[in-house]
């Protein structure tokens, strides 16, 4: 009797690790505009929101996060907060701890990074400097990651786009995307951020490919083909207004042709009559 349940064990104990091994894990990924902690914002200053927001991250279980506004101190606390996570980028500038971060957290005992850097979106992107009509330095931070439980290899690019430049913001699409297609090769693709673009902008086509006919680079909006009903409301920019309806998002997930979306949300969670931050993050399930 014991061999047979022994041999029953050890049949069952294949079972789950071929199970295991056809139905691949999921990555869920979010993007979130974290607001930089500045005094004239009141009510909603860094310290009276910096619990809620680790806290929300904690909560929708992100694998992947792309940041923006992020500044070093603000850095420093998420990572404090959660240590299960690691991350990179720089400062955008000095190249260093300088300025608003595009940082990259991810969880560590999911992922290994095999290569991490950044770039300025302007006409000389390996060097500190304003591009086009910016108002701001503007970067994107980008890197090669493992999946340590699927033996995966995929790229994640993060930025934030200007809030005033058209052109900055046109011109930026098209340099990230020439970068992709110089280093990732044929690997899978994930692009978060704050593009402050809408859908029907110059800067999302190009992204999207319906404008840019010079790029064989095919993305998509990860909200247009998610295979669930996408969650939450349908813009993402608030200004802290708990009662803003806003009706078209600036902040998105593109993914690389080839990657599934299983889900899609915006994540409208409020603490007590405060939001965590003036954008909501966005959060997608994925698998590769």
């Amino acid at each position: 009797m014991k061999k047979y349940i022994n041999t029953f064990c050890g049949t069952l104990f294949m079972v789950f690790v071929i199970a295991a091994n056809a139905f691949p894990q999921s990555v869920r990924v979010m993007t979130f505009n974290i607001r930089l902690d500045i005094s004239s914002d009141g009510a909603n200053v860094w310290n009276n929101r910096k619990a809620n927001l680790v806290s929300m991250i904690k909560f929708h279980k992100a694998d992947i996060i792309g940041l923006q506004e992020a500044q070093k101190h603000q850095i420093d606390y998420i990572q404090q907060s959660l240590p299960e996570y690691r991350w990179f980028g720089v400062g955008r500038d000095d190249g260093k701890e300088k300025g608003e971060f595009t940082a990259v957290f991810y969880r560590k005992d999911r992922f290994d990074t095999l290569e991490t850097s950044t770039f300025w979106c302007s006409e000389t992107p390996e060097h500190p400097g304003l591009g086009w009509d910016a108002a701001y330095q503007r970067i994107t931070t980008f890197g090669k990651f493992k999946d340590k439980s699927t033996e995966k290899t995929f790229y994640f690019f993060n930025t934030h786009l200007d809030n005033e430049g058209e052109i900055a913001r046109l011109e930026s699409a098209k340099l990230i995307k020439k970068k992709m297609e110089t280093i990732c090769g044929n690997l899978p693709v994930i692009f978060t951020g704050d593009f402050n673009s809408f859908p029907d902008s110059p800067p999302y086509k190009v992204i999207v490919s319906l404008s840019d006919t010079t790029s064989s680079l095919e993305l998509f909006d990860s909200h247009s083909i998610t295979k669930s009903k996408p969650h939450g409301p349908s813009g993402t920019f608030t200004g802290f207004d708990l009662n803003a309806t806003p009706k078209e998002p600036i902040d998105f997930i593109f993914v690389k042709k080839g990657i599934t979306v299983l889900s899609h949300g915006t994540l409208s969670d409020s603490f007590d009559g405060y939001l965590p931050s003036d954008h909501y993050p966005v959060l997608a399930e994925i698998i590769f």
